[in-house]
């Protein structure tokens, strides 16, 4: 449901609010802990601090940290900064006699807006309450569905 780009994102930012504020991190060790490919989270962080969300400084005792208290960015914050959720405004399949979005596509829409309302009322800082010890690795975000049914061998 959610692309590589947002997990990674979220893992470094859910990591990056979990240490000591003031204090910064390379992205050698945000990706040793989250998991993430080092090349890839590099140009992530990037797109992160363009959107003013995480703050870099060079030099050795250098590094990146939030811009703002965890309780103040949010999920969709990351989300936006990295990989939008891409609403769905016109019929996806071009068909110029679909002047709105069909009953199939006006549901998918509402289900991203879903996306949208609950990422948007969701903190760094709410991520973070559920116990997880300050500076701990962060590797799993996804939601891992629950199949119903007999699985076949």
């Amino acid at each position: 449901m959610i692309s590589q780009t947002i997990e990674y994102a979220l893992r470094a930012m859910i990591h990056l609010a979990s240490i000591e504020r003031g204090a910064t991190l390379n992205s050698e060790t945000i990706a040793a802990r989250t998991g993430a490919p080092k090349g890839y989270l590099s140009k992530i962080l990037r797109d992160l601090v363009v959107a003013g969300l995480v703050t870099s400084q060079r030099g050795p005792s250098g590094g990146f940290m939030l811009s703002r208290a965890p309780s103040e960015i949010s999920m969709l914050d990351v989300i936006n900064a990295v990989d939008p959720i891409r609403r769905i405004t016109r019929c996806p399949l071009g068909n110029p006699d679909h002047l709105q979005l069909c009953p199939l596509h006006r549901r998918m829409d509402n289900a991203l807006a879903l996306l949208e309302r609950e990422f948007g009322g969701t903190s760094l800082a709410e991520a973070i309450e559920t116990g997880v010890k300050p500076g701990a690795q962060c590797r799993a975000l996804t939601v891992h569905a629950v199949r119903s049914g007999p699985r076949n061998p």
